[in-house]
């Protein structure tokens, strides 16, 4: 992980911007990365209004009491880029928390390979923001999928 120059960092300030120049920044390496990433490997690879994409690879820091990949991992994962995705259409100024997350596992997830995990937002109202989030292989296999409900937070100043 590549963290950026401290001088860079302070000329940013994410008060003002917008949820994707937010997003965005941290695709770039611009912001640091959050520190779960770290726990859960996940690597942006695109970002878009209302869609996210990460690179996601399970490793043997994520097993189960069976020897698997947790599922949480995918949970983790999935809570993510949905969230993600929502932080995407948020005006400067706006948060989220998430209220809702439903996710699905459709078969299990193998350890030291890549996945693509995509968020997309499917609604975004005046306070709630949906959006969906899929764990796929090269082949375009789905391994899990979620929907998520975030609440949009104006911030204080």
């Amino acid at each position: 992980m590549q963290t950026t120059p401290l001088p860079l960092r302070m000329t940013m300030n994410p008060a003002t911007m917008t949820g994707l120049e937010i997003m965005q920044a941290f695709a770039a390496g611009k912001i640091p990365r959050a520190p779960i990433s770290e726990t859960i490997p996940m690597d942006p690879d695109t970002v878009a209004e209302g869609r996210v994409v990460f690179i996601a690879t399970p490793d043997k820091r994520h097993t189960n009491p069976l020897g698997g990949v947790h599922g949480g991992f995918a949970a983790t994962v999935l809570d993510s880029v949905t969230g993600c995705a929502t932080h995407t259409v948020l005006a400067a100024g706006e948060s989220y928390g998430t209220t809702d997350l439903n996710i699905k596992m459709c078969r299990p997830l193998t350890f030291d390979k890549a996945y693509k995990a995509e968020g997309k937002v499917i609604n975004r109202g005046r306070s709630l923001v949906i959006s969906e989030g899929r764990i796929v292989d090269d082949e375009g296999k789905l391994y899990a999928h979620a929907t998520c409900t975030c609440m949009i937070i104006a911030l204080r100043s």
